[in-house]
């Protein structure tokens, strides 16, 4: 019988100006099974170390000296060099929006436990595996966008319709693609027009 080879340990580069919350969050996340790679006190330090280490995830905080955290994360984003979970210590409705914007895939307030944060970087990286995906079957920069409003649309109808978690409902979008031999953006279309009823 094969054994499965061991998944690889998440690489993690913190951004945080405040030295004991890195210490921390660098604990939180040794503790949780991830390979904390660089740590960086501003924002220009926290792109540096994302180009050079490419890990598989940045956990940054919103206010940073020299750069801030959503300008940032917007430069990390953009060049699709890692997801970004920003943490902040505002609940603020417009720093969410701007962390959104800017191209965040989870959002954590602190204070927060190991149990808030692990849920928030599944979901960042799952997100950003789907974002990745759907642009490697788009060559073209509108389509792209389209295909992605198509999908996340098409998402929520599945989780509400089947009781299914946010991946589970891509991989229902990506499987039935492979079955019908069409791009995701088609199956998510017809999702959104028909419901989930397109597979019997």
């Amino acid at each position: 019988m094969t054994s499965t080879p061991p998944r690889p340990t998440p690489r993690v580069v913190i951004a945080e100006d405040e030295a004991l919350i890195r210490m921390d969050l660098a604990e939180m996340l040794a503790e949780a099974g991830y390979d904390v790679v660089a740590q960086a006190a501003d924002g220009e330090q926290a792109i540096a170390l994302t180009s050079q280490h490419r890990p598989d995830l940045v956990v940054m905080d919103v206010k940073m000296p020299k750069l801030d955290g959503i300008a940032a994360a917007s430069q990390i984003a953009r060049a699709r060099l890692a997801p970004v979970v920003m943490l902040t210590a505002f609940s603020q409705r417009e720093l969410v929006e701007r962390a959104r914007e800017a191209g965040a895939m989870a959002y954590l307030v602190k204070p927060f436990t190991a149990a808030d944060l692990v849920p928030a970087i599944e979901m960042a990286r799952s997100r950003f595996a789907e974002i990745r995906l759907l642009e490697s079957e788009v060559d073209d920069l509108t389509e792209q966008l389209a295909t992605r409003k198509a999908v996340e649309r098409a998402k929520s109808i599945l989780q509400e319709a089947l009781s299914v978690s946010e991946p589970e409902a891509f991989r229902w979008i990506q499987k039935t693609a492979m079955d019908v031999r069409t791009s995701m953006r088609e199956v998510a279309e017809a999702v959104i027009e028909h419901g989930p009823s397109l597979r019997g």
